[in-house]
């Protein structure tokens, strides 16, 4: 059984080694992994996702590969198929 992508974060996130290049991540990286995560927890393929959101296999496959940064309403489509709260904020640096 896969584990939730929150459950793998919290594990993952107490080696200092993981942590800190996690912090380094760009928010294209990270919405891939949530998006990864939350498909397999579906146990969704590719083209299942796509189905859903009314676009291409090779779409959502040039998200999760990050070789595009899609629209927040793509990503908005892409939270509902996944019965998902899409988040957007804003935290200071530090």
């Amino acid at each position: 059984m896969l584990k939730s992508y929150d459950d793998f974060l919290k594990d993952s996130l107490s080696d200092l080694r993981f942590a800190r290049a996690y912090h380094e991540l760009d928010l294209p990286s990270q919405i891939s992994a949530q998006i990864i995560s939350l498909r397999g927890e579906k146990g969704w393929t590719q083209r299942i996702l796509a189905e859903k959101v009314n676009t291409t296999q090779s779409s959502i496959a040039r998200l999760e590969n990050m070789d595009s940064l899609p629209s927040l309403t793509f990503l908005q489509k892409i939270a509902e198929a996944l019965g998902a709260e899409l988040e957007i904020r804003f935290t200071t640096n530090k």
